[in-house]
């Protein structure tokens, strides 16, 4: 590592559903930029909408992004806007991607959930920075993948295995093994277990710190009455029409309102027609992609949600009750999480048959305790996030204290 400059740190995310990648790659970025790393950092995204972060981020941080990919409820990609064949949208991000790091020149790449990128777009980036041997190479994961057999065949399918053991040095797991142990879960084999490291779930409230000072600007732009915000995430919106449609018709209690946030990709008959019903309904509002949720997480009362992981760890940073109803298509990753987390008593869920109106508006009725989480789960990634990257970077001796993997499971919680 070249001593005489500050440290380069370059992250890569896929996106192609959602925007949780996007979110979760730009909290990391902040908390390395503002440590006592003082990194320079480098965010790979497909995300147009990153523009739109571009106000939060700190000194030392800059971004490009990627022609986007979509993917269908079969799993199957396709350019999001651009009128290319799939085989040449990925050369032209692979390529994009291994000039940027030429340049670039980081001392950690860290890649979110795919060891060889989407449709190993990053096979040559991670050739060249191997080639030249100065950078260390961690991949990041959720605390969930999917199903065991999922994960068998697509690690198979598209050989991560050889990957990791080629080319990586660490592997780094926001969640926390209480709730899911993905070593004993997945069986990994000792040569993928041994580079694994539980960091712990993310805080979300860091997000906050750059939002919640515009929340009275926002409540006056968006014309939020007061009273008690029942809030509905709807992560990206591409499949979020049915939770809308049922939440725009709740009966909400005297005392509150609803708002919804549809997401940058739902689509344009859906938001048109949850906009004629907001017309018509006072209490209900409705919002389109905003940069940062987190404003209206730490106000609202109570939160009804897809579940993905970003919206899940809001929910549990902010400790707000919640109910979420997991997308089960093309993975099971939500509803595997979201059925621990409500064993542990931290969460309610619905499923997509039970969805409807009267389901949501009764669960809107049922008096539940507050939220605590009473130190159920760690949930301090954030601060071991620092100390992990100057282990693997040999800037300390040692690092944080490792979570232990052999847990036992805790009693559930009633709700």
């Amino acid at each position: 590592m070249n001593s005489s400059k500050r440290i380069h740190i370059a992250l890569y995310s896929p996106g192609i559903v959602g925007l949780g990648h996007l979110r979760r790659n730009l909290l990391l970025s902040q908390v390395l930029a503002e440590s006592e790393l003082h990194s320079v950092n480098l965010m790979v995204t497909e995300a147009r909408e990153a523009s739109a972060f571009i106000n939060a981020m700190p000194a030392g941080v800059d971004f490009i992004t990627l022609p986007g990919l979509s993917k269908g409820v079969d799993g199957v990609c396709k350019p999001r806007y651009l009128e290319l064949p799939l085989k040449k949208a990925i050369s032209l991000r692979g390529r994009t991607i291994r000039a940027a790091l030429k340049e670039f020149e980081p001392d950690l790449f860290l890649v979110d959930n795919l060891p060889r990128g989407a449709y190993r777009e990053l096979d040559p980036a991670l050739k060249a920075l191997k080639a030249i041997g100065r950078t260390k190479i961690v991949l990041g994961l959720r605390d969930v993948l999917d199903e065991p057999w999922s994960v068998h065949r697509d690690w198979f399918r598209w050989k991560f295995d050889e990957a990791i053991d080629a080319y990586y040095d660490a592997i780094w797991v926001f969640g926390d093994p209480t709730v899911y142990n993905m070593i004993d879960e997945y069986r990994f084999p000792p040569s993928i277990a041994s580079k694994i490291s539980f960091v712990g779930y993310l805080d979300q409230r860091k997000r906050a710190g750059f939002g919640n000072s515009q929340m009275a600007q926002f409540s006056a732009a968006y014309s939020l009455p007061e009273g008690r915000m029942v809030l509905c995430l709807l992560g990206g919106g591409q499949d979020g029409d049915r939770l809308a449609d049922a939440f725009s018709q709740v009966d909400f209690p005297e005392d509150a309102y609803g708002v919804l946030v549809t997401g940058p990709f739902m689509s344009a008959e859906a938001k048109h027609r949850l906009a004629d019903r907001s017309r018509r309904n006072p209490r209900f509002r409705v919002l389109n992609f905003i940069p940062e949720p987190t404003m209206l997480v730490d106000r609202a009362d109570r939160i009804i949600a897809m579940g993905g992981y970003n919206t899940v760890c809001e929910v549990l940073s902010f400790q707000k009750r919640a109910l979420i109803m997991p997308r089960t298509k093309p993975r099971r990753e939500q509803a595997i999480r979201a059925e621990r987390l409500r064993n542990l008593g931290l969460i309610d869920t619905i499923d997509a048959e039970r969805l409807n109106a009267a389901e949501l508006s009764s669960w809107l009725r049922r008096e539940l305790p507050e939220l605590k989480l009473d130190g159920l789960l760690k949930f301090d990634g954030l601060q071991r996030l620092p100390l992990m990257a100057k282990q693997v970077l040999g800037l300390s001796g040692s690092g944080p204290e490792p979570i232990p993997t052999r847990v036992t499971t805790p009693m559930a919680v009633s709700a």
